[in-house]
Parts: C-alpha cells; sequence; structure tokens
C-alpha cells in the first residue's frame, strides 16, 4: 500500500541540483533542435553574403581550368587525376571559410542551451527503444502532437515572409531580364542570398518560442514527488539513524581518548555528585593549565575512577569545579579570571605531597577566589 500511495504522488517538487546532476550524467539536458537549424541557416545565409563572391570566383576558376585542356592532358590518366585533385583542392579551400562557419555555428546552436555535455549513457543503445508498443505510443503521445503543430507552424511562417519577400521584391525582379548577362546574374545572386536571410531571419521566431518550451519541458520531466525528495535527502545526507550512530561512536571514541589523559593530569577538581575536571601544567610547554578531561553525571565518576587508579590527586572544589568546567572547553586553557583559584590548587597539591613525603606541614585547604562572571551555581 505504501508503494502504490508513493507511486500515486504527483511530481510537485522542483528538482534537486542532485537530480540535476544525475541527468546530466544519464546524458538528460535540455536541447532546441529549432534554435540549432536557426544558427545554422542564418549562419549560412551570412556567410554566403560574405564569401558569395570569393566562392563564385573560386568556382568559376575551377570550372574554366576543368574544360580547358591540352590535347596531351586528355590521353595521360596521369595528369586528368592530377586536374581532378586540383580542382577539388580549389574547391575545398574556396568552400572552407562557409565550412567553418556552419560548423561554429552547429556546435553554437546544439550547446547554447543545456551547455556542452558528453555522457556515453546517451549513446548507448536501448532495448526499450525497439519495442514497437512504445513506438507506437511515442508517435501517437502529446509531444508528437507538438512537434507536429509546430512544423505546421514552422512551414507557414516561412511561406509566409517568402509571399511577402516575393511581393516586395516583384518589379526588381521583372526588371533583370532587361538587364545584360553578367549584370544580370550578379544581381539574380545578390536578390537570393538576401532572400535566403530573410527567410532564415523568421527562424528565430520559432527559436524564441521553443527555447523556453524546452527549458520548461526539461524541468517538468525532472520534477519529483515529495517522497522522492526525502528519500534523495536520507540517500546523500544519510539517515537519521545511521548519523546517531555515527556521533555516538564519535562521542565515545573522543571518551576513550579523554580517559587515556587523566593519569597524566596532575589534579582533578570535583563537585562529587555532579562534574569532574582532571587539570595538567607544564611550565616549559603551556602558558597557562590546561583541561585535558572533563564530564558530568558518569563520565564524572569515570574519571574519578581512573584518577584513584593512578594516584592523581583528587580535590573537592564544588565551586571552583563548576567555574571551570562550563566555561572552559576540552583541551583549551583556563580562563584568565581563574588563573589566582587554579594556582592555589597546584600549589595546594605541590604542599600536599610534599608533607606526605614527610618534608613540611600538613597544609590547609586555602579559599579559592572565583571572579562573579565565573561562577555557576548549577
Amino acid at each position: 500500500m505504501a508503494e502504490e500511495n508513493d507511486n500515486s504522488q504527483e511530481k510537485t517538487e522542483e528538482p534537486t541540483p542532485r537530480r540535476l546532476e544525475k541527468a546530466r550524467e544519464d546524458g538528460q539536458t535540455a536541447r532546441s533542435k529549432e534554435l540549432a537549424t536557426m544558427a545554422v541557416l542564418i549562419a549560412g545565409a551570412v556567410g554566403l553574403l560574405v564569401f558569395g563572391a570569393f566562392i563564385g570566383q573560386s568556382l568559376i576558376r575551377v570550372m574554366r581550368d576543368s574544360f580547358v585542356l591540352e590535347r596531351r592532358d586528355i590521353f595521360d590518366t596521369t595528369q586528368m587525376s592530377l586536374h581532378l585533385g586540383a580542382a577539388a583542392q580549389e574547391a575545398a579551400l574556396a568552400l572552407m571559410p562557409l565550412m567553418i562557419v556552419l560548423l561554429i555555428a552547429a556546435i553554437a546552436g546544439s550547446i547554447g542551451i543545456g551547455g556542452l555535455l558528453f555522457s556515453g549513457k546517451a549513446i548507448a543503445p536501448k532495448l526499450n527503444r525497439m519495442d514497437p508498443v512504445k513506438g507506437l505510443g511515442r508517435m501517437f503521445s502529446m509531444r508528437s502532437l507538438i512537434e507536429l503543430v509546430k512544423a505546421i507552424a514552422k512551414v507557414g511562417l516561412v511561406l509566409t515572409i517568402a509571399i511577402i519577400i516575393l511581393n516586395l521584391r516583384t518589379e526588381d525582379l521583372l526588371s533583370i531580364a532587361e538587364e545584360p548577362l553578367l549584370p544580370a546574374m550578379a544581381h539574380v545572386l545578390w536578390t537570393m542570398g538576401w532572400s535566403f536571410f530573410l527567410l532564415a531571419c523568421a527562424t528565430i521566431v520559432i527559436a524564441a518560442i521553443d527555447v523556453p518550451f524546452q527549458i520548461y519541458d526539461h524541468q517538468k520531466k525532472l520534477r519529483m514527488t515529495k517522497q522522492e525528495v526525502k528519500d534523495e535527502y536520507k540517500d546523500t545526507e544519510g539517515k537519521p539513524e545511521v548519523k546517531g550512530k555515527i556521533r555516538q561512536l564519535q562521542r565515545e571514541m573522543a571518551q576513550r581518548r579523554m580517559m587515556q589523559e587523566v593519569p597524566g593530569a596532575d589534579v582533578v577538581i570535583t563537585n562529587p555528585t555532579h562534574y569532574a575536571v582532571a587539570l595538567k601544567y607544564d611550565q616549559k610547554r603551556m602558558a597557562a593549565p590546561v583541561v585535558v578531561a572533563k564530564g558530568s553525571d558518569e563520565t564524572a565518576f569515570k574519571i574519578m575512577e581512573i584518577a584513584r587508579e593512578h594516584k592523581v590527586e583528587l580535590l573537592r572544589t564544588p565551586p571552583l569545579t563548576r567555574a571551570v568546567y562550563h566555561n572552559t572547553k576540552l583541551g583549551e586553557e583556563i580562563p584568565d579570571g581563574l588563573y589566582m583559584a587554579i594556582a592555589q590548587v597546584l600549589a595546594y597539591v605541590f604542599q600536599l605531597r610534599q608533607y606526605r613525603r614527610g618534608r613540611g606541614d600538613k597544609p590547609g585547604m586555602p579559599d579559592f577566589p572565583i571572579p562573579s562572571d565565573l561562577r555557576r551555581d548549577l
């Protein structure tokens, strides 16, 4: 039942960045055939207007050289091959600028929307495309109907512009009959070139409509259901229970590392029922005492247990312990305001060790000064 409900959900959510990235990896991106067609046609028309005279002169030379042959060349197959190669080379050089322009236009039109994309998945054979039933479904789908309407609209638009151009150029075209041969040919070529350019510009209207539609259609195909968004979030960010387990393991590892520092501490100050803080001070390496371990409740009892096992001095100082615990992070030096109090703690511990060795009197517990802004009642 859950799967049926998930499948019946409407795709109302915009595609996530991960969904868009995966679509690109699969070769799915917005493309407009009309944009590519427009770019090639306009580039071809401009190329003919710019390079037309050069191409015409080159082709005239090719035709002249191909029909003007010496008698010995006609009977020499080697010479005929050389003539053919020279003609092909000159024709290729003449057409090369136009071909380069068309190539650039074709590439630019193809990547105009969607960008440059290389994907082996897009060209990989798919057996489901060979399914005749699905093929018939695609033939009579809404997308095929839209493509049919677009084709009819394109033909109608181009035909309308062609009729307008012919009506505007009728008198000019009729006047060509009264011109000499060479000027008339130049006039005809000029008229055809500009007419082709104007017809090519008609595709701008088609592309301007098709490009936004293709972008919208691509985004619509990639839309997701709310369940798909949730599932993707779980896959990318991790399931809550897994993340919780990872955090628990991280805390346990950090706690084990912290407990390993307790045996090397100089003193452990405690609020026996709630907090314990282990302090260490090395005059050669530290500017001030550092908190090497701290904890509350069960962790505090564990710190005190390890301290007893390794004969680390335990000192009961509830107000000072709370102040250090709440104002200092693990691995940090104690705040400036607690320097005097911790100095007295370390001095007291030193005197206590000396007393136990029989080298002095038993020290009295000092009153540790704690600034009001660092005090914590709980």
